[in-house]
Order: C-alpha cells, then sequence, then structure tokens
C-alpha cells in the first residue's frame, strides 16, 4: 500500500517537474544540460525557503514597526494628556487674575482671596508640625519676582501656593502608604489603628463635604477639597505613626544576629522537632537587653524553662516577652520607654547558652517576632 502511494507520489512530482533539456551554443559549439526531476525540486525547494524567510523577516519588522509605533503614541499621548493638564491649570490661574484685574477693586479682591488660601494653608501646615520629614517636604522656594506689578507678585504667591497644597498631599499621602504597609508587614489590620475625624485639623476633618468646608474656611471648592484630602491623610499618618511608636518594632538587643528562628526547629535538648515560639539573638553574657516599646512591667521572675524572664505590657493586647537574663533591672507595675535597658543577657532556665529568647504576643498568641523587627526597620526608612 504505502509502495503504490509513493509510486503515485513520484509520478506526480515527474509531471510537475519533468525532464528538461538545455541546449546553449557558444562560439559555433553546442552544449545540452540535463535538468531532473531532482534538480528541478531542488531549485523549487531554495526557492520557496528563501521566499519564507523573506516572508518573515518582513512580518518581523512590520511588527516591530507597529509596536514601537504604539509605545510612540501612548508616550505622546501621556506627554500631552500632563500638559494639557498643567496647561489648564494655568490658564485658569491666569483668567482668574485677568478677570479679577479687569474689574474695580480687582487687586483687592485678589489679595483678600490669597490672604484667605494662606489662612487654610497656615491651619493645614500647623498640624504638620514635628512629623518627620514635614520641613524639608513643605519647604516652597519662591521665585524671584523682582520689580513685577502688584498683580504678577500675587500671582506667583498663589502659584507658591499651588506648589504647596501638593507638597502637602503628596508627603501625608506617600507616608501615611508606607505605614500601612509596616502595619500589613506584621500582620496587622492598619484600618484598625486610624480614626478620621479625630479631633486632628478641626474643621478640616469634621467638614466631609468640600462645599461645606469651602464656606468654613471662605476658599473655592476645588481648594477646600485638596485642603480636606492632605488634612484626611495628615491624620491617618498621625494615627498610625502614633501606633507604631506604641507596638514591638524596636529590636531587644544591639546584635542583629540570629541563632533560631520562630517556628518549627530541632530541640536542642532532645534533638527532635519541637516549636519555638520566639527569636533567639546570642551574645556574651550581661549584654544589655531593651525594651521594644513602651509599656508597664507585667511580670518579673522565673517562668518553666524560660529562667529569669521580664514581660512587659504594651497595651491594646501586645506583650513581650525576654527570657533566659542572667539580671533584671526592673520591677513589676514599673513603666519603660523605647530603648531603656530591662535586664542582662544569661543562660537561665532551658538553655544550651548565652543568648535572649524574645517572644512578641498579640491577644494572648504568640506571634513572629521577625515580621515586627522587619516591620519597624521599615518604619525607620519611612521617616
Amino acid at each position: 500500500m504505502a509502495i503504490a502511494h509513493f509510486h503515485r507520489l513520484r509520478k506526480t512530482l515527474e509531471g510537475l517537474f519533468p525532464e528538461r533539456h538545455l541546449y546553449v551554443r557558444s562560439g559555433g559549439e553546442m552544449r545540452g544540460y540535463v535538468l531532473s526531476t531532482g534538480k528541478q525540486m531542488a531549485c523549487a525547494a531554495g526557492v520557496g525557503a528563501a521566499a519564507l524567510w523573506m516572508g518573515v523577516c518582513t512580518a518581523a519588522m512590520l511588527v516591530n514597526t507597529v509596536a514601537v509605533s504604539n509605545t510612540d503614541q501612548v508616550v505622546l499621548k501621556q506627554k500631552a494628556y500632563y500638559e494639557r493638564l498643567n496647561a489648564d491649570r494655568q490658564a485658569r490661574l491666569n483668567s482668574a487674575v485677568a478677570q479679577l484685574s479687569a474689574t474695580s477693586g480687582s487687586l483687592d479682591d485678589l489679595a483678600m482671596s490669597v490672604e484667605k488660601r494662606h489662612a487654610a494653608l497656615a491651619l493645614l501646615v500647623s498640624d504638620f508640625k514635628g512629623a518627620p520629614g514635614a520641613a524639608q517636604a513643605l519647604a516652597v522656594n519662591k521665585p524671584a519676582i523682582g520689580d513685577a506689578s502688584p498683580v504678577e507678585r500675587i500671582q506667583a504667591t498663589r502659584m507658591d501656593q499651588e506648589r504647596l497644597i501638593d507638597a502637602a498631599e503628596g508627603f501625608a499621602k506617600s507616608r501615611a502608604e508606607r505605614l500601612r504597609l509596616a502595619m500589613r508587614m506584621a500582620g496587622l489590620d492598619a484600618g484598625s489603628f486610624t480614626g478620621r475625624g479625630a479631633s486632628l485639623g478641626g474643621p478640616l476633618i469634621e467638614a466631609k463635604d468640600p462645599r461645606a468646608l469651602a464656606a468654613v474656611l471662605d476658599v473655592d471648592e476645588e481648594f477646600a477639597a485638596r485642603i480636606h484630602r492632605a488634612a484626611s491623610d495628615m491624620s491617618d499618618m498621625r494615627s498610625l505613626g502614633a501606633a507604631a511608636q506604641r507596638l514591638p518594632f524596636n529590636r531587644p538587643t544591639a546584635n542583629p544576629a540570629l541563632s533560631s528562628s520562630y517556628g518549627v526547629r530541632f530541640d536542642p535538648f532532645t534533638h527532635r522537632p519541637a516549636f519555638h515560639s520566639g527569636l533567639d539573638f546570642p551574645g556574651a553574657f550581661y549584654t544589655p537587653i531593651m525594651a521594644t516599646a513602651p509599656g508597664v512591667i507585667s511580670f518579673t521572675g522565673v517562668r518553666s524553662g524560660y529562667g529569669n524572664t521580664v514581660e512587659i505590657d504594651h497595651g491594646g493586647g501586645f506583650k513581650t516577652r525576654y527570657a533566659h537574663l542572667q539580671g533584671i533591672a526592673v520591677r513589676v507595675g514599673q513603666r519603660v520607654v523605647i530603648g531603656q535597658r530591662v535586664g542582662a543577657m544569661g543562660s537561665t532556665g532551658r538553655s544550651t547558652g548565652p543568648h535572649l529568647h524574645y517572644e512578641v504576643w498579640v491577644n494572648g498568641r504568640a506571634q513572629n517576632p521577625n515580621r515586627f523587627l522587619k516591620a519597624g526597620e521599615y518604619v525607620q526608612q519611612a521617616g
């Protein structure tokens, strides 16, 4: 059967490419060449391969050209969008100045508008005082205006106000987001530490409707809405920052090394898998051990397996434990601050050498302290 198919295929090919004879006469001599079916097929295959290669290359060039063109179009669209946005803002500002300048008493009206905006900004900026990095972020470099007219000077002041509110919005939102991320790194719900509508900002927070806030501040509605957004983000930033200061985000020793992590490990005594509920920090005898967050000493003494132990209640269901201490430097009921020395490293209790066993507890359950340490490092970077 296969042989019959082969013969039919061969006859078909011979029909398509029959043997041809080519005669060439040159200088009185006649030469003949035979183009067999195989040679013709080889030439046809070569021509087909070349045509396929040229087609693939052409298609690739067209695809690449289209892709580059699409990318350029996206870039150009984004550039045009921001140019229109800036041009629109500048046009609205210039239009407002022109309209006010064209009316009687326009300079006084414009100056009054600037003063009202300044008052609103002063109310907002006062809430930023003391926030890490706020002074640098909200610094405004006023342009040199020289012998400019009063209207031009007022216009330059309004532009400075626009830059200041942009900086305030960006600073508050960026730092609040970093603090939220730090909370998530520690496995905590950032929403439980924020409270919009608190006393911060007074009317800036209480007036939810931009129109109501605009009436309270006596400024235009758009500017009032931006003031409110910045104040809201600032409120969240302060709430999260204050919470971060109360949480065990600091390190209990100056030594960054770890000898055992949180989780299942081989017990050094039984040599069998066992759950390890904290972190072990190695070090020398009497290495200072510090409180990782402010709180009240809730326990000092000996606990089974832990040896000499100090426990600190940080409020809100958070507690830290410092074990295997050689000495204890605090007493029950004493208030401690971040970084305060609570004891000295030792090897008491179920221990094979001098080290600190450190635990973090939330609502009666042991947590992975490493998450809190990483969150603390991120908070410091955010500052």
